[in-house]
């Protein structure tokens, strides 16, 4: 895959982005506010979720090997 097809593919894509999420109809000031908060909901679902998802994966484990019997040797 060249230089030239990836670009023409990124374009592509976000093209279908501004299409999907109807920024191609709005004023640039008013795009550059919607990218920037969609921007900020996505980085802070993504912040939570490295931080929270183990936490709540280990607590499952611990509580579902208490129920089965098994005795993992994962200390605090």
């Amino acid at each position: 895959m060249d230089f030239k097809s990836v670009k023409e593919y990124l374009a592509w894509l976000y093209y279908q982005y501004q299409i999907i999420s109807c920024c191609a109809v709005l004023e640039p000031w008013e795009q550059s506010m919607f990218n920037t908060i969609l921007l900020t909901i996505v980085a802070m679902v993504v912040y939570t979720a490295y931080v929270f998802i183990p936490i709540h994966i280990r607590l499952a484990w611990e509580f579902f090997s208490k129920i089965c019997g098994y005795h993992s040797s994962v200390s605090n």
